[in-house]
């Protein structure tokens, strides 16, 4: 595709550079909205402003529909800024050789019992969800989950090796979290796909949902097709039991994963009826309850609401969501840290950047990991830092200093 040069003055904002180049592709909202995988209403509000400058992934596909370079969309400041590095974890190297290690343990060394992997990850989870480093607390226990639980699964018989194929499913998602946004999506595809294969040889029904909710987060992440995430969200969830707490919460959770998927793409209605779904999940399993790992229950299904309203270039109704949200209900250091996030996100949209950096300094004291691993927020806070309101100013470059980010 040919190559336009000349881009608009340095002067323009990325709105007003997005709007041109689609106007020089001579292409209508629609048409562009249909190839880039996003609803006209998105392209609408990332040329009016109301969206900010996308993750990297989109603007190259932005480029690439409207034949131009990535800098005559973002501009050269903002790229060279290093806004979308992704922050690189010092213990990503041992998890890296761990996964690539295969323990050929000798026999007569007795394997971990499916009651001691357990234990193990159910205390890796509470260290994950905790206040703190979790990325840094559970990478130290990562690569011995990793070894021990491929050990078992090949050691043990039965019912025995199915429990120990449920719990090295658990530690590839525990992988696949810390893994998640540093530069190595290979290796986040390969832990979710090691994940399902456990799950589906354990042949749990249980453990194949989970897998299928973290598949579902590698597929968005990868802008894969909303249907393919659609039809595995909808085959692991016809596999759960109604009548049991454990499958409706899972059930609930997959219902959540499709609703997030068509929110991304646009389709706001089949977004909202999925979205009901998992609240009436939340609902029948009552007020008070969380999955102890997964987290499901009224808190998160509340929370996603706000995410779903931002895909959906609703800034305004996502401002709703957020004046009502209760994240006291959300057992989770790195989910409710997530979620201030996702609530400065929306502020940010309707140019409140004096809302948007007090909650994002609110989101670091709650997890500093979670915002320091969000493309996010290492791609606003050094516009906030540099044009942001005056009296926050300082403040966005003192936690943009804190988390690496430069500015």
């Amino acid at each position: 595709m040919p190559q336009h040069t000349g881009g608009a003055p340095e002067s323009t904002t990325f709105a007003q550079r997005a709007r041109i180049a689609r106007e020089r592709a001579h292409m209508t909202r629609p048409v562009a909205a249909a190839l880039v995988g996003r609803s006209v209403q998105w392209v609408k509000a990332i040329e009016t402003g109301a969206i900010g400058l996308p993750r990297l992934p989109i603007l190259l596909r932005l480029a690439e529909i409207y034949g131009c370079d990535v800098a005559d969309l973002a501009g050269d400041e903002r790229l060279a800024s290093a806004s979308y590095t992704k922050a690189t974890h010092g213990d990503l190297p041992a998890v890296k050789r761990a996964l690539a290690a295969y323990r050929l343990q000798p026999a007569d060394t007795e394997p971990e019992s499916p009651e001691v992997l357990e234990a193990r990850l159910a205390q890796a989870w509470r260290l994950w969800h905790g206040t703190g480093d979790h990325r840094s607390r559970v990478a130290t226990l990562l690569p011995d989950l990793l070894r021990d639980t491929q050990y078992a699964t090949r050691a043990l018989e039965g019912r025995a090796r199915r429990r120990a194929l449920v719990a090295q499913a658990q530690a590839y998602h525990l992988a696949q979290l810390f893994l998640s946004f540093q530069p190595v999506p290979e290796l986040v595809v390969l832990t979710g796909d090691r994940s399902m294969t456990a799950a589906q040889e354990a042949d749990s029904p249980r453990a194949i949902a989970a897998a299928a909710w973290y598949m579902n987060h590698v597929f968005r992440d990868g802008n894969e097709a909303a249907d393919a995430r659609v039809e595995l969200a909808e085959q692991a969830a016809a596999l759960l039991d109604q009548g049991v707490a454990e499958d409706v919460a899972r059930w609930g959770l997959l219902q959540l994963a499709v609703a997030l998927s068509f929110a991304k793409v646009g389709r706001a209605g089949d977004a909202w009826r999925y979205w009901d779904r998992a609240d009436d999940a939340a609902r029948r399993l009552g007020p008070d309850y969380a999955h102890p790992w997964l987290v499901f229950g009224q808190g998160i299904v509340d929370a996603y609401a706000l995410t779903m309203h931002i895909d959906l270039a609703q800034p305004g109704k996502a401002l709703e969501v957020a004046a009502a949200l209760d994240l006291a209900r959300v057992p989770s250091a790195t989910r409710r840290s997530y979620h201030l996030i996702e609530t400065a996100r929306a502020y940010g949209m309707h140019d409140e950047g004096v809302a948007a950096v007090t909650l994002l300094q609110k989101a670091f004291r709650e997890s500093p990991e979670t915002i320091q691993y969000n493309i996010h927020t290492r791609s606003v806070l050094p516009e906030l830092a540099t044009n942001g309101p005056r009296m926050v100013r300082d403040d966005a470059h003192e936690l943009a200093t804190a988390l690496g980010v430069a500015v």
